[in-house]
């Protein structure tokens, strides 16, 4: 058995009552995949450098949330929100006729997956949750930041509005490897933002050499939910012997002490439950995406082990070394690049 690769695809558009949910799945397609879903204001590319490796014999199934990356936005006026992110879990479950769904999710979508397990355990069979578990709990913080992101929103209506009339302002791919460093706090560093940039920007009908980003702007203030703590332990507890897997970039402080007692809970009445620290930012998973890797491909062997229809004569096991996995990474950044300069 081998590993997932990049060119091994296909797109998929999830009907919406507001439009699509785009997609795109790798690997065995003849089975239920992994659900992959990214974090806040990223895509699904920032899976990119991990999809290499993981083990073939699964699909993954990695999702754009709404909009994001190609899937559509929501309509004039609404507001994004947790709970609406939750839902598209279900949506893809329906489209699909999954009676079960296995998450994997980093940042946002490691909320979502924690939230969405809580609420529906008997349909989910595993969790991979990348550097994140609870949503932030209850604070003064919070309710100011909830305030602040409602005046945003707003704005942000008059801007998509404006951009019905006029081309959003536009930037040269440098500037935006810069421009999405910064705006995750350089967890991203520029020579990785185009894992993310190739699902993000458009190019300007006005200045042939720039582009603009493409993501909806409402995306940026969308309602958090934060939970109390009383309430994210009670989830927790609701989350039984299900196989789940926490990975934390030792450099971020997405997973601190707010979080340690939603973890001692899985910890202690779970035991499929595993708990890592790995070197690194809040997108460990997509700068070293081996580190991670290291874990996850264990945890998914064990708990969705190959069926005996998947074997084959050329089961050995094939593992990328670390210049052929960075090639990899290198070929998939030229390709994309090129399809920019192409738009």
């Amino acid at each position: 058995m081998g590993t997932l690769s990049l060119s091994d695809y296909e797109d998929v558009r999830i009907w919406a009552p507001w439009g699509h949910i785009a997609g795109r799945w790798y690997g065995n397609r003849s089975e239920r995949p992994i659900l992959a879903i990214h974090g806040w204001l990223d895509n699904l590319g920032t899976f990119d450098t991990l999809i290499p490796l993981l083990p073939d014999y699964l699909g993954v199934l990695c999702i754009d949330l709404p909009g994001h990356g190609c899937s559509a936005r929501l309509p004039a006026g609404m507001h994004y929100s947790t709970a609406e992110f939750i839902l598209i879990i279900a949506r893809v479950m329906k489209e699909y006729k999954w009676p079960k769904v296995s998450l994997m999710g980093h940042s946002l979508g490691g909320v979502l997956s924690f939230i969405y397990t809580a609420l529906a355990p008997h349909t989910v069979d595993l969790v991979i949750s990348l550097d994140i578990l609870v949503p932030p709990l209850e604070s003064p913080e919070s309710l100011k930041l909830l305030g602040y992101a409602l005046d945003k929103h707003l704005v942000e209506d008059e801007r998509a509005e404006e951009a019905l009339m006029r081309e959003p302002p536009s930037y040269t791919l440098a500037q935006l490897r810069s421009v999405l460093s910064k705006g995750s706090n350089h967890s991203v560093p520029p020579e990785f933002a185009q894992y993310l940039l190739h699902r993000s920007v458009t190019k300007s009908q006005l200045y042939p050499e720039k582009f603009y980003f493409s993501r909806d702007g409402r995306t940026k203030y969308y309602n958090i939910l934060p939970l109390n703590s009383a309430l994210a332990a009670e989830m927790a507890r609701r989350i039984r012997n299900k196989p789940y897997l926490i990975i934390k970039g030792s450099k971020s402080p997405f997973i601190s002490a707010r979080s340690n007692e939603a973890i001692n809970i899985l910890r202690n009445q779970n035991p499929h439950f595993e708990y890592y620290e790995v070197p690194g930012t809040h997108h460990v998973h997509l700068i070293s995406p081996e580190l991670c890797a290291q874990y996850i491909v264990p945890f998914l062997r064990h708990h969705r082990p190959p069926t005996v229809s998947s074997w084959s004569l050329a089961g050995e096991e094939q593992k990328l070394s670390t210049r052929e996995h960075r090639k990899a990474q290198e070929n998939f950044f030229a390709r994309n690049l090129k399809r920019l300069s192409k738009l």
